[in-house]
Protein backbone atom coordinates (compact mmCIF):
# COMPACT_ATOMS: atom_id res chain seq x y z
CA UNK A 1 0.00 0.00 0.00
CA UNK A 2 2.89 2.26 0.92
CA UNK A 3 4.70 1.42 -2.11
CA UNK A 4 1.65 2.08 -4.11
CA UNK A 5 1.31 5.52 -2.35
CA UNK A 6 5.30 6.51 -3.57
CA UNK A 7 5.11 5.04 -6.75
CA UNK A 8 2.05 7.19 -7.87
CA UNK A 9 3.77 10.38 -5.86
CA UNK A 10 6.62 10.09 -8.24
CA UNK A 11 4.28 9.63 -11.48
CA UNK A 12 3.04 12.92 -10.63
CA UNK A 13 6.28 14.60 -10.00
CA UNK A 14 7.26 13.48 -12.87
CA UNK A 15 4.45 14.81 -14.86
CA UNK A 16 5.00 18.19 -13.12
CA UNK A 17 8.53 17.86 -13.95
CA UNK A 18 7.53 17.52 -17.65
CA UNK A 19 5.19 20.36 -17.84
CA UNK A 20 7.01 22.60 -16.07
CA UNK A 21 9.82 22.01 -18.46
CA UNK A 22 8.15 22.40 -21.57
CA UNK A 23 6.59 25.58 -20.05
CA UNK A 24 9.99 26.93 -19.49
CA UNK A 25 11.24 25.72 -22.79
CA UNK A 26 8.35 27.54 -24.83
CA UNK A 27 8.17 30.53 -22.47
CA UNK A 28 12.69 30.67 -22.91
CA UNK A 29 12.05 32.30 -26.70
CA UNK A 30 9.54 34.85 -25.59
CA UNK A 31 11.40 35.93 -22.06
CA UNK A 32 14.53 36.43 -24.24
CA UNK A 33 12.89 38.44 -26.59
CA UNK A 34 10.81 40.32 -24.53
CA UNK A 35 14.71 41.26 -22.60
CA UNK A 36 16.17 41.91 -26.04
CA UNK A 37 13.65 44.39 -26.46
CA UNK A 38 13.62 46.16 -23.34
CA UNK A 39 17.42 46.69 -23.13
CA UNK A 40 17.00 48.17 -27.39
CA UNK A 41 14.40 50.41 -25.71
CA UNK A 42 16.41 51.36 -22.31
CA UNK A 43 20.03 51.10 -23.61
CA UNK A 44 19.60 54.76 -25.06
CA UNK A 45 17.69 56.07 -22.40
CA UNK A 46 20.33 55.18 -19.81
CA UNK A 47 23.15 56.35 -22.18
CA UNK A 48 21.67 59.75 -21.82
CA UNK A 49 20.76 59.42 -18.43
CA UNK A 50 24.54 58.70 -17.26
CA UNK A 51 25.92 61.05 -20.26
CA UNK A 52 24.25 63.65 -18.52
CA UNK A 53 24.74 62.38 -14.92
CA UNK A 54 28.50 62.68 -16.27
CA UNK A 55 28.35 66.00 -17.55
CA UNK A 56 25.99 67.59 -14.56
CA UNK A 57 29.04 66.04 -11.93
CA UNK A 58 31.82 67.64 -14.46
CA UNK A 59 30.22 71.19 -14.22
CA UNK A 60 29.78 71.25 -10.72
CA UNK A 61 33.52 70.34 -10.10
CA UNK A 62 34.52 73.40 -12.76
CA UNK A 63 32.26 75.60 -10.41
CA UNK A 64 33.74 74.27 -7.42
CA UNK A 65 37.43 75.02 -8.31
CA UNK A 66 36.24 78.46 -9.91
CA UNK A 67 34.56 79.11 -6.70
CA UNK A 68 37.97 77.95 -4.80
CA UNK A 69 39.68 80.42 -6.76
CA UNK A 70 37.28 83.36 -6.68
CA UNK A 71 37.38 82.84 -2.57
CA UNK A 72 40.83 82.48 -2.68
CA UNK A 73 41.54 85.96 -4.52
CA UNK A 74 38.61 87.36 -2.48
CA UNK A 75 40.30 86.73 0.45
CA UNK A 76 43.35 88.72 -0.39
CA UNK A 77 41.64 91.98 -1.32
CA UNK A 78 39.03 91.32 1.06
CA UNK A 79 40.94 91.05 4.46
CA UNK A 80 39.45 91.12 8.05
CA UNK A 81 40.19 94.33 8.55
CA UNK A 82 38.75 95.65 5.27
CA UNK A 83 35.87 93.80 5.82
CA UNK A 84 35.13 95.43 9.32
CA UNK A 85 36.28 98.78 7.91
CA UNK A 86 33.45 98.31 5.41
CA UNK A 87 31.52 97.01 7.87
CA UNK A 88 31.99 100.39 10.11
CA UNK A 89 31.52 102.24 7.09
CA UNK A 90 27.88 100.93 6.01
CA UNK A 91 26.31 101.51 9.52
CA UNK A 92 27.83 104.95 9.69
CA UNK A 93 25.60 105.12 6.32
CA UNK A 94 22.43 103.94 7.66
CA UNK A 95 23.18 105.87 10.94
CA UNK A 96 23.05 109.15 8.77
CA UNK A 97 19.83 107.47 6.41
CA UNK A 98 17.91 106.61 9.39
CA UNK A 99 17.92 110.20 10.68
CA UNK A 100 15.57 111.73 7.65
CA UNK A 101 13.10 107.95 8.55
CA UNK A 102 9.62 108.34 10.35
CA UNK A 103 11.07 106.92 13.64
CA UNK A 104 7.87 108.30 16.31
CA UNK A 105 3.77 108.88 15.36
CA UNK A 106 0.58 109.49 17.40
CA UNK A 107 -2.34 106.62 16.73
CA UNK A 108 -5.59 107.07 16.98
CA UNK A 109 -7.48 104.45 18.03
CA UNK A 110 -7.42 100.44 18.30
CA UNK A 111 -7.37 97.67 15.68
CA UNK A 112 -10.01 95.53 16.50
CA UNK A 113 -10.70 91.83 16.10
CA UNK A 114 -14.16 91.29 14.03
CA UNK A 115 -15.89 88.42 14.72
CA UNK A 116 -14.23 85.54 12.32
CA UNK A 117 -11.15 86.37 13.42
CA UNK A 118 -11.04 89.16 10.62
CA UNK A 119 -8.88 92.14 11.77
CA UNK A 120 -10.48 95.96 10.97
CA UNK A 121 -8.20 98.63 9.01
CA UNK A 122 -5.16 99.93 10.87
CA UNK A 123 -5.88 103.17 13.07
CA UNK A 124 -4.27 106.46 11.51
CA UNK A 125 -0.84 107.36 12.47
CA UNK A 126 -0.29 111.34 12.81
CA UNK A 127 2.37 113.48 14.14
CA UNK A 128 4.92 111.94 12.11
CA UNK A 129 8.23 113.09 13.14
CA UNK A 130 11.87 111.66 11.68
CA UNK A 131 14.61 110.55 14.38
CA UNK A 132 16.92 113.25 13.42
CA UNK A 133 14.34 116.62 14.83
CA UNK A 134 14.35 114.87 18.53
CA UNK A 135 18.25 115.87 18.85
CA UNK A 136 18.43 117.84 16.28
CA UNK A 137 20.28 115.90 13.65
CA UNK A 138 23.57 115.81 16.04
CA UNK A 139 24.06 111.82 14.68
CA UNK A 140 24.06 113.27 11.32
CA UNK A 141 27.70 114.21 11.82
CA UNK A 142 28.54 111.25 14.21
CA UNK A 143 27.36 108.87 11.11
CA UNK A 144 29.89 111.15 8.74
CA UNK A 145 32.66 110.87 11.06
CA UNK A 146 32.40 106.46 11.63
CA UNK A 147 32.21 106.21 7.63
CA UNK A 148 35.14 108.09 7.78
CA UNK A 149 36.38 106.18 10.50
CA UNK A 150 35.80 102.58 8.52
CA UNK A 151 37.16 104.17 5.33
CA UNK A 152 40.83 105.10 7.09
CA UNK A 153 40.67 101.06 8.53
CA UNK A 154 40.20 99.86 5.13
CA UNK A 155 42.76 102.28 3.79
CA UNK A 156 45.35 101.81 6.70
CA UNK A 157 46.03 99.37 9.37
CA UNK A 158 48.11 98.75 12.34
CA UNK A 159 48.23 102.21 14.62
CA UNK A 160 45.58 103.58 12.52
CA UNK A 161 43.28 100.66 12.50
CA UNK A 162 43.29 100.50 16.05
CA UNK A 163 42.47 104.19 16.58
CA UNK A 164 39.97 103.87 14.29
CA UNK A 165 38.19 101.01 15.53
CA UNK A 166 38.24 102.92 19.20
CA UNK A 167 36.82 106.08 17.67
CA UNK A 168 33.89 103.95 15.96
CA UNK A 169 33.37 101.89 19.52
CA UNK A 170 32.95 106.05 20.93
CA UNK A 171 31.13 106.93 18.67
CA UNK A 172 28.51 104.08 18.42
CA UNK A 173 28.16 104.36 22.40
CA UNK A 174 27.60 107.90 22.15
CA UNK A 175 25.22 107.15 19.34
CA UNK A 176 23.18 104.40 21.39
CA UNK A 177 23.14 107.21 24.43
CA UNK A 178 21.52 109.62 22.36
CA UNK A 179 18.72 107.33 20.85
CA UNK A 180 18.39 105.88 24.71
CA UNK A 181 18.08 109.04 26.53
CA UNK A 182 16.34 111.26 24.11
CA UNK A 183 14.78 109.77 21.22
CA UNK A 184 13.19 106.87 23.29
CA UNK A 185 11.48 109.27 25.63
CA UNK A 186 10.01 111.21 22.90
CA UNK A 187 9.27 108.57 21.01
CA UNK A 188 7.00 107.35 23.59
CA UNK A 189 5.25 110.76 24.36
CA UNK A 190 1.73 111.42 23.23
CA UNK A 191 2.27 115.08 23.75
CA UNK A 192 -0.62 117.29 23.09
CA UNK A 193 -2.62 114.87 21.32
CA UNK A 194 -3.64 113.09 24.91
CA UNK A 195 -6.08 116.12 25.12
CA UNK A 196 -7.14 116.05 22.22
CA UNK A 197 -8.05 112.55 21.63
CA UNK A 198 -8.91 110.19 24.54
CA UNK A 199 -7.58 106.73 22.73
CA UNK A 200 -3.92 108.28 21.80
CA UNK A 201 -1.28 106.23 21.94
CA UNK A 202 2.05 106.74 20.77
CA UNK A 203 3.90 104.50 19.02
CA UNK A 204 7.76 104.01 17.47
CA UNK A 205 8.44 103.47 14.15
CA UNK A 206 11.14 102.58 11.50
CA UNK A 207 13.64 104.88 12.18
CA UNK A 208 13.80 104.56 16.12
CA UNK A 209 15.30 100.74 14.69
CA UNK A 210 17.14 101.84 12.02
CA UNK A 211 19.09 103.99 14.29
CA UNK A 212 19.27 101.58 17.41
CA UNK A 213 20.80 98.72 14.80
CA UNK A 214 23.30 101.14 12.89
CA UNK A 215 24.47 102.85 16.29
CA UNK A 216 25.19 98.64 17.50
CA UNK A 217 26.72 97.80 14.59
CA UNK A 218 29.02 100.47 14.73
CA UNK A 219 30.10 99.42 18.53
CA UNK A 220 30.11 95.65 17.75
CA UNK A 221 31.97 96.38 14.33
CA UNK A 222 34.85 98.26 16.80
CA UNK A 223 35.16 95.17 18.90
CA UNK A 224 35.20 92.73 16.41
CA UNK A 225 38.35 94.51 15.25
CA UNK A 226 39.66 94.01 18.47
CA UNK A 227 38.65 91.00 18.84
CA UNK A 228 39.48 89.15 15.45
CA UNK A 229 42.25 85.92 15.85
CA UNK A 230 44.64 87.65 12.65
CA UNK A 231 45.89 90.40 15.76
CA UNK A 232 47.20 87.35 17.83
CA UNK A 233 50.87 87.66 17.49
CA UNK A 234 53.02 84.76 17.36
CA UNK A 235 56.40 84.67 18.95
CA UNK A 236 59.55 84.32 17.22
CA UNK A 237 60.44 81.21 19.68
CA UNK A 238 57.61 79.47 18.27
CA UNK A 239 58.17 80.17 14.53
CA UNK A 240 61.41 79.16 14.77
CA UNK A 241 60.49 75.64 16.37
CA UNK A 242 57.88 75.64 13.88
CA UNK A 243 60.85 75.89 11.09
CA UNK A 244 63.12 73.32 12.84
CA UNK A 245 59.69 70.82 12.69
CA UNK A 246 59.59 71.59 8.85
CA UNK A 247 63.50 71.38 8.20
CA UNK A 248 64.60 67.99 6.34
CA UNK A 249 66.60 66.31 9.14
CA UNK A 250 70.10 64.89 7.62
CA UNK A 251 70.59 61.17 7.88
CA UNK A 252 72.82 59.64 10.87
CA UNK A 253 75.36 58.25 8.62
CA UNK A 254 76.28 58.94 5.39
CA UNK A 255 78.86 57.17 2.76
CA UNK A 256 81.50 60.24 3.21
CA UNK A 257 81.57 59.59 6.60
CA UNK A 258 81.37 56.04 7.08
CA UNK A 259 84.80 56.36 4.33
CA UNK A 260 86.20 59.10 6.77
CA UNK A 261 86.14 57.22 9.54
CA UNK A 262 87.52 53.94 8.02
Amino acid sequence: MIAALGTRVMRFNRRIDRVANRGLERAHPILVGAAAFAWSVLRPLLRWFFGALALVEATLRTLGRGAARAATALARVLTPRRGIGLTIAAAGGLLIVSQFLDYHGVQIGEQVVLPGGIESAAPPVIELKTAGSAHSYVLVPVGAIVVALGLAMVCRGGRVGRLAALGSILAGAASIAVILLIDLPHGTDVGVQSARFANASAVLQKGFAAELAAAGGVVLAGVLYYARPCLIRISLSGRAASARRRRPRRRASSPGRVARSA
